[in-house]
């Protein structure tokens, strides 16, 4: 990673917005609808440069892919593991139960959440090592071209995963985050081979409650 004597290196969390563009290709995706693949690649490759050379334009020093290829922080490992299928109902924070209008405010503008949640019907396993080589190969070129100080990539802890994607195989919840631990690994260090700072987002750390 790269250092500096000088001054605090600035970076942000990873997620940045998408274009519209983006959006539809990541929900078709989601829907596995029958697309020009190469032109939907296309379109992931450019919103990375594009997004990589703003950051650096900015002052960003630190710049990650902004997620372009994800569509969200912890269901995008659904097209890379095995093991999982379906949706899971989505239970509504305690302060949009309090305040019930406000909740079918939200819905009504199209707010909420469209993305499956999938749970865990089966074994935990690297499934399609592509996105994460095509990922790993858009931020790559981007921060070739772009020269930022330093790049980094996402990516979903077991505790997240298992959080938003609940398991309905393993018989405890140990065997499935050892599990997942097990599969993630592989994305882990592919990130690390590349050259990139690995970032592990674990949110589930606060949001689980020990999940």
């Amino acid at each position: 990673m790269t250092g500096s004597i000088d001054r605090i290196l600035t970076t942000h969390v990873g997620s940045l917005p998408r274009s519209q563009a983006v959006t539809e290709v990541l929900f078709a995706r989601e829907r596995e609808e029958s697309r020009d693949s190469a032109r939907d690649d296309a379109v992931i490759t450019a919103a990375v440069a594009e997004v990589v050379r703003r950051q650096v334009e900015v002052g960003i020093d630190l710049v990650s892919d902004g997620e372009m290829s994800k569509i969200s922080y912890a269901t995008y490992i659904a097209r890379r593991l095995s093991g999982f299928d379906g949706d899971t109902p989505r239970e509504p924070g305690q302060d949009l139960v309090e305040f019930p209008g406000l909740l079918r405010k939200l819905a009504e503008r199209g707010s909420t959440a469209k993305y499956r949640r999938p749970r865990c019907v089966g074994p935990v396993s690297v499934k399609d090592p592509r996105p994460l080589e095509v990922d790993i190969a858009n931020l790559s070129a981007a921060a070739a071209a772009a020269h930022p100080a330093g790049a980094f990539m996402n990516a979903a802890s077991p505790g997240v995963v298992a959080l938003f994607q609940p398991n309905d195989f393993y018989r405890t919840q140990d065997e499935y985050l050892e599990a997942l631990a097990a599969a993630l690994t592989a994305e882990y260090e592919a990130i690390v081979r590349a050259g990139i700072i690995l970032q592990i987002d674990a949110p589930d750390l606060a949001m689980g409650r020990g999940v």
